[in-house]
Formats: C-alpha cells, structure tokens, sequence
C-alpha cells in the first residue's frame, strides 16, 4: 500500500517542498521506477513547487495583514488602530510664537483699533529655503495711548501663534440620500488638526453651519454637527459625517461641504528663529510694518505618524479609555500628542527615591534641537490640557529632567587576518562605529536595557576574522562644579558599585587642575573614601568624600578645582558595576556611549595550528 505523506503548512522553504513532493510521487505505486532526477519530471516537480511555496508565502502575508501586531502594509496598520478607537497623527505643522505690534506714534487721526486678519503670512529662511507661516485666528490691537499697537489673542496673551504650511481649499457637493458620501481630501500632507468644515445649504447660499471634529464634542445626537478625518489606504485623507440617526447630523443632499486646511512642510520648517510679515498694516492709506519678535523658534512639525509608532501607540491608547491611571496612560498619551517629545517615561511616587505619595513623576526626551522655552511650553500644555483634566484627582504631576549614564567600554577582540580582506586597523575602527550605532539603535532610550553578552555576540558576526571578543564596562555620570568654590556633589548610580579592593581604583574621575597640579578623584586602594591624587600619585586631598557601594552612591564633599582640563565644563565620575553583564536603567535613567573613553583593540590570533620541522 502506498505510504501517505504531507507537506506542513507551516513549511514555506522551496527545498523542502520540492523534496515533499518528491517523496509523495515515490511513495506512489506507479511512480515506483520513475526517475524523479531526469530533467523533465525535475522541472515539472519545480513548477509545483514554486506554485505551492508561492500560495504559501501570500497566505501567509495575507494573514499577518489581519493583526496589528504583524501588518507590515501601512493601510493595514492604520486600519486595525482606527478599530480601536486610535487617532493616527498625520503630517503636523511647525508652530512658532511671535509678539507682534505695529508703531503709528506721531500718525493723525490714527484709529483706536486695528486687525490682522486669519491668513495674514510671514516668511522664515530655515537652511536656505523660504516656508510661509500664516495666522488661523484673526487679531486685535489697541492703541496704548503713545500710538504702539500690540496684537493679542482672544485670551488676551501677546504671545500669537503662527502655523507653517500653504492654504488649501477643497469644495464638495453632497450626493442622493441613498448613496453612501465618500469625500476624498486628495493631499498626503495635510495637517488634520487645522481643517476647518463649513457645510452650506446650496452652492450659491452664503448660509453655513461649521462643523467640530468629534474628538471635541460634549454629547453627540442625531443634530450634533460633528466630523471625522481618517487616512485612506492611498495614504490620502477622506471626510466623514455623521448617519443622521443617532451619531451626528449627516449633511443632505444638495448642500456645499468646504474643507479649509494647511498643507505642511513638516519637520523641514522647524528651527526657524527670523520672522518677516509679508504685508503691511494700512492706516489711512499709508503702509506702516508689522513688527515681528520671535518668542520661540518653529518646532513641532513633523510627518505622519510611523507604522511602528502606530503599532506601539494604538493599544495604549486603548486601555487609557482618555483617562491618565497608570504610567502607559501616560505614556501612550504624551507621545501621541506632543511630536518633540521623543521619548518619555512615567513612574509613581511609591517607586520614587525619595517616597512621594499621590505623585505621578514625568520625565521626557527631546531632540538636541528643542529649545529649554518650547520644553517648558510642552511641560505646560501638558499639565493644562490632559493630566489635570483627564488624571485622577488629588494625583499631582511632577516632571523630572532624564539624568544621563554614559557607558565606557574598552572592547578587545582576537583577529585573524587571513580570514578576512580587511586589515586590522580597519576591523578596529569597523568595531568601534558598529558599537556607537548599537547605542543609536539599541539604547539611548529610557527602560532600555545594556546587556553586555548581546553586544558581544553582534560583534563577533561583524567578520569571520574576528574569533571571539570581551568587554570591560564602566559606568559614568557627570556633575558640573563651581571653579574655586567649594561645593558637595551626590551622584546615585542606578546599580550596584564594585567594592573596594588593594589592587585597582572603582571610582575614578576625568584630569582638573587642583593646586596647580593636574588632578583626578580615585577611592583609597581598600577604602570607600574618595581622594585627590595627582597624576604621579601623590594625595593631595585625603578625603573628599566616600562612595556606598551597596546604595551605588558617590558623595563629592568641599570638592573646590581651579580649572577644567579637555575643554568640557564637567567633572567625568566613572565606576565599576556590580556586575557589568547587565546594567539596568531606573526611573529617568538613559544609557548613553562615551564615544571618547570606548576603544576597541584587535589582537593577532592566527588559526593556523601546523608544525614544521625543520
């Protein structure tokens, strides 16, 4: 009897299916002779192969479209999030905040108000190239009683905000009852968050009803003029209204939909810090200047929302419900919302060191390119538009700015040259620009872990040449003294420090210059205690303080140097951990690579074991 064989469904390696078939035909009586190595059954048995690996591989692509978690199609992604009641962030605009006035002193007859209307435009040069940034609100300025105009808000703030991007208008006309509207915004730039949808009775009617986004409505019923703007698979933008029954007013036939939108540049127009209005101020027909004074620099633009953050994003967003409980709430909430924030991280006052109960603390990372007042800004909206309208009460938000720990790595590896057509040299500086891009990739992240076996097993894939590799680790933190005044530094490692031992220093600091000599901080050989010792290893300093191995705390007392020595405005504190295989960051801790105190070394180990005798 023919024995019975089957190809796994799971099996997707063309191989293996060739060979499955051809094991099934043999198994077959009257296949039993036939010589399945011959050049026409080998080619028929290739083409059901490749057929069948080919309908593998679509199903199998076909199904991992149905998860968030594996969807690599960005439709597809974007899709499962909108079922979860995620918002994807498209393109956003770069926002700046300017003071603007207009001086008429001396002017006849000037008047008592006067106006910048939505739209008016100014003009930034950001890297050579010219964006435009426009008003979306109309303004108003009064004269002080000296004939200086200052144009403020409707809250009465001077601060104003201006939005880069082109204007852009899109007309539609609303179809039969029965047909089901598709409105098309046909731009994949647009910056949803400034759309603006007046629905009109007819085309010709002046009569119009503006529409909110549904994000913003109170309550919603059969009358609740409401609006939603999602990304289309084309990666362009459709707008929906409401049935008309029971979530929202549904437009009727005849009416005028006009959609008003800026078209964004994105992050291209952040970084501006010069403004010029492209119009002046007329005043009994005579032009007199806007006067622009930047407050802060363009920032917040960016590109639509990446399919990984998507991923990350939209089931947090789901379990916060629009509500700030735990630390993913806030997290998920904060990266959302605010583009500059690049990262972020959320504990509780009972994880805190000190305690501090019925606190929530925030720490957030930004690119090197956000200034300290847009940073205090995001701080702000933060705490005004969510945590205290969304967080539970009595719960306090408290921000905590990240504290840096820079790694010091001194990387060895055995190198065998005749396995490689690179010289050792080159391999050496190959190790060293892998090991900064692992940290770009890997680390510089807070909860972002250093695992020291998984850097060196990348390593050791890098070449053939390289046989093996090792690592010693130390870990660094940084203070910024006062020259010539004395002043107490406490440092808290997120680890366990090295106990002291008779043969080498745990603690050791960068060179300063310490009564004319050029210095550094080491702990006394066996001791705890922190010492000045110059650089042939005289103590000039005895005691300058201790470390606690066990809490991983270095204490720098009356610590008073001259001068700094490399050019850095900061004392380098680096110790031995604990154990260095693993170094876990706390709270607002981010693992960091000192590119300036990691060397890679390559020793010699050929492979070639003969002997000669001579």
């Amino acid at each position: 009897m023919a024995q019975v064989t089957s190809i796994k469904s799971s099996e997707l390696d063309f191989q293996n299916i060739k060979n499955s078939l051809k094991n099934f035909f043999k198994s077959q009586d009257e296949f039993a002779d036939f010589d399945f190595e011959a050049s026409g059954l080998n080619n028929v048995l290739d083409v059901l192969a490749y057929n069948t690996h080919v309908n593998g591989l679509t199903a199998n692509f076909a199904i991992n479209e149905s998860f968030l978690n594996t969807a690599q199609l960005r439709s597809s992604v974007v899709s499962h999030a909108e079922t979860l009641g995620y918002e994807v962030r498209s393109t956003t605009t770069s926002k700046a905040i300017v003071n603007l006035n207009v001086n008429l002193a001396g002017v006849q007859n000037r008047p008592p108000q006067i106006q910048l209307t939505a739209g008016f435009t100014f003009n930034s040069s950001i890297d050579g190239v010219a964006y435009t940034f426009r008003l979306l609100e109309s303004h108003f300025a009064r004269d002080d009683g000296t004939g200086n105009y200052e144009f403020k808000t409707s809250t009465g703030s001077e601060n104003i905000p201006i939005f880069e991007g082109e204007e852009k208008t899109k007309t539609f006309f609303v179809g039969e009852k029965n047909e089901r509207q598709i409105f098309v915004i046909p731009d994949e730039t647009i910056d949803t968050s400034t759309a603006t949808v007046q629905v009109f009775d007819t085309a010709t009617s002046s009569s119009q009803i503006t529409y909110v986004p549904l994000k913003k409505a109170i309550t919603i019923d059969k009358d609740t003029t409401v609006y939603t703007i999602r990304e289309a698979p084309n990666g362009y933008y459709e707008l929906n209204f409401g049935d008309g029954v029971s979530f929202g007013k549904k437009p009727d036939p005849g009416n005028k939909v006009v959609v008003t939108y800026l078209s964004s540049k994105g992050p291209a127009a952040n970084n501006g810090t010069q403004f010029t209005a492209n119009a002046d101020i007329s005043v009994n027909q005579v032009n007199y200047p806007v006067v622009v004074t930047t407050n802060t620099e363009s920032s917040g633009g960016a590109v639509k929302q990446s399919i990984e953050s998507i991923r990350q994003l939209a089931p947090i967003a789901y379990a916060a419900q629009q509500r700030l409980v735990t630390g993913l709430d806030y997290k998920g909430m904060i990266l959302s919302n605010f583009t500059d924030v690049s990262d972020c991280n959320v504990w509780s006052g009972d994880q805190n060191v000190p305690l501090d109960y019925g606190a929530v603390y925030v720490s957030l990372n930004f690119p090197s390119t956000v200034s300290q007042t847009i940073k205090d800004q995001i701080k702000d909206q933060i705490v005004r538009n969510f945590t205290d309208n969304l967080s539970v009460v009595s719960i306090t938000t408290k921000f905590v700015d990240p504290t840096d720990m820079f790694l010091e790595l001194n990387v060895g590896f055995n190198f065998d040259p005749s396995l490689s057509g690179f010289t050792l040299a080159a391999t050496e500086t190959s190790v060293y620009n892998f090991i900064l891009q692992y940290f770009v990739n890997n680390l510089n992240k807070f909860d972002t872990i250093f695992r020291r076996s998984n850097l060196l097993t990348e390593i050791d894939a890098i070449d053939p040449a390289i046989l093996s590799s090792k690592a010693d680790v130390k870990a660094q933190l940084r203070f910024e003294p006062t020259l010539g005044i004395k002043r107490t530094f406490e440092l808290e490692f997120p680890m366990e420090i090295e106990g002291p031992d008779d043969i080498s220093h745990t603690v050791t600091s960068s060179i300063f210059e310490f009564n004319g000599a050029v210095c550094q901080i080491k702990n006394k050989l066996n001791t705890q205690t922190l010492q000045v010792v110059d650089v042939d290893g005289n103590v000039l300093l005895d005691n300058v303080g201790e470390y606690i191995p066990t809490k991983g705390q270095v204490k720098v007392v009356g610590f008073t140097p001259q001068q700094f020595i490399g050019g850095n405005p900061f004392i380098k504190i680096s110790v031995k951990p604990l154990n260095p295989s693993v170094i876990r960051p706390l709270r607002n801790y981010v693992i960091r690579l000192d590119k300036d105190e990691t060397f890679t070394t390559a020793t010699l180990d050929r492979q070639n074991t003969t002997l000669t005798v001579s």
